[in-house]
Parts: structure tokens; C-alpha cells; sequence
């Protein structure tokens, strides 16, 4: 029976482990070398790491970075930060990543899905999409915005996931900003319309602060991966900093959920 994926995020910011809320004010939570040898301990079925620098400042991936990241990692690893091109992706792959995430590349220039889809197969090429809700009483659906939420684009969220679908996408993350770092639960409204229009797996990440979150997402959109990033790294009201995953029987139970 295939199993709902429960995937730690981390995001990475001047070379350290952070967390942000609302895509804002990353606070330093500890070494990401060393968190990934917890998850390793903890068996976390993957792992995704995003650099949050990479793309607002102009950089290439950081492939020092990656190739210990990988090193380290004996999970299942995504990277995203600063992917521009398919070379990147092949270099990145080759250091042992099984999947790359792109974002504001994407968009910009769709066609570079469909080439690296070609090149290192879907499997490997993730599209992350975040999105924000339109204001206004009158405005409905949300906004696909890039470059750490500072850029709104005006594609329309359903028909731009239809087409990184064809254009040879594994799987789609979606990213809620106006969930990250919140721990109030996932946008459960977003990830079931997109659930619906496609075929390819897919993630939903912002908003999880405890396991009744992810029943939530699994009780409505059942099979898809739940990924978090307050959640693994703090724990009580204080948000204390710990790493932390969930246990087997806890992963269990939220397996049946999904296939409810």
C-alpha cells in the first residue's frame, strides 16, 4: 500500500537553518548538516531543502552545499535555490539528489521543465509554487508570487499547474505563504482544487503545527505528500527548537487516514 509522504522542509539562509513566517523575519534555528543527520536517525521518508538566498540574489545553486547535503543525507533529498537551467539540474542530480525544485524558472521560462524532464527524467523535477490569497471581498483564488513572495505573477494558478503537468513535471509542491510559519493548519481549500486537476503527486506545504493538520489534509485531499517546516524544528507554545518527527505508528495511523 503506497503510503502518504511526510516530508521535513528546511530552509537555508546565509548558510544556516532558519524559519520564516509569512515568507519574513528568518529566525536562526541551528546547523542544517546536522539536522539532516537527525531526520536520518528519525527515518523521515524525505527530505527538501530550500536556499531562500539563492534566487533573490541573482546566485547559482550552492553546490559546496549540496554535495554535503547529499553526502549526509540517506533519505530521499529535493533541492531548491537559485535553479535556472538544466545544466544546474544535471550537475545537481549528479551529486546525488533525486530531485530538484524549481520555482521562479518555471515561470519565466516554462520550457525548462520540459527539458529536464527530458535529461534527467520527471521523477526528478519537482515545481514549487507559492501562492498567497487574493485580498478583497470580491477577489477569490490566489496569487502565484516568486523571489521569497516579493513577486506576483499574473498566470492563473490552475491553468499554470495543467501546464507544468504537461510540460513533464514529477510533482507539484504547492507553498502557502499566508500559512508559512503560522502552525494554524494547511490551506486544505487551495490543495484540494489542485489535487483535482492533476495526475502527478503532489505536496502541500505551509500551516502543519501538529499531526492533526496533516489528518486534516489527508481526511480531504487523501494520497498526497505533507511537508512542514515549524512543526519538525519546534515544539510547545514557546516554539522551542527541536527536532522533531513523527513516530511509526503515528505515520501509521495518518496512512489510513489518506485511504479513507
Amino acid at each position: 500500500m503506497l503510503k502518504p509522504r511526510i516530508i521535513p522542509c528546511l530552509l537555508v539562509h546565509n548558510g544556516g537553518l532558519v524559519k520564516t513566517v509569512n515568507f519574513r523575519n528568518p529566525k536562526y534555528v541551528g546547523d542544517p548538516i546536522n539536522a539532516v543527520r537527525i531526520f536520518n536517525e528519525k527515518e523521515a521518508d524525505e527530505l527538501m531543502v530550500l536556499d531562500i538566498d539563492a534566487t533573490v540574489n541573482g546566485a547559482e545553486p550552492n553546490f559546496k552545499m549540496i554535495d554535503h547535503l547529499a553526502n549526509e543525507s540517506q533519505m530521499p533529498l529535493c533541492y531548491g535555490g537559485g535553479v535556472k537551467s538544466v545544466d544546474q539540474i544535471r550537475k545537481i542530480v549528479g551529486l546525488g539528489v533525486e530531485k530538484v525544485a524549481i520555482s521562479s524558472a518555471a515561470l519565466e521560462s516554462p520550457a525548462i521543465v520540459e527539458q529536464a524532464s527530458m535529461e534527467v527524467g520527471s521523477q526528478s523535477v519537482v515545481v514549487v509554487i507559492d501562492v498567497m490569497r487574493r485580498k478583497g471581498f470580491f477577489s477569490k483564488g490566489w496569487n502565484i508570487n516568486t523571489h521569497n513572495g516579493k513577486k506576483t505573477h499574473n498566470q492563473e494558478l490552475s491553468e499554470f499547474v495543467k501546464q507544468m503537468e504537461d510540460a513533464g513535471a514529477g510533482e507539484i509542491v504547492l507553498n502557502s505563504i499566508d500559512k508559512d510559519g503560522a502552525m494554524s493548519g494547511y490551506d486544505v481549500e487551495c490543495a484540494s482544487m489542485i489535487k483535482m486537476n492533476i495526475d502527478i503527486p503532489l505536496t502541500v506545504l505551509g500551516g502543519a503545527g501538529d499531526l492533526s493538520h496533516m489528518v486534516e489534509l489527508f481526511s480531504v485531499c487523501g494520497l498526497v505528500g505533507a511537508a512542514a517546516g515549524s512543526l519538525f524544528v519546534f515544539k510547545g507554545k514557546y516554539r522551542a527548537v527541536l527536532i522533531n518527527y513523527p513516530a511509526v505508528e503515528s505515520k501509521d495511523e495518518l496512512a489510513k487516514i489518506a485511504y479513507v
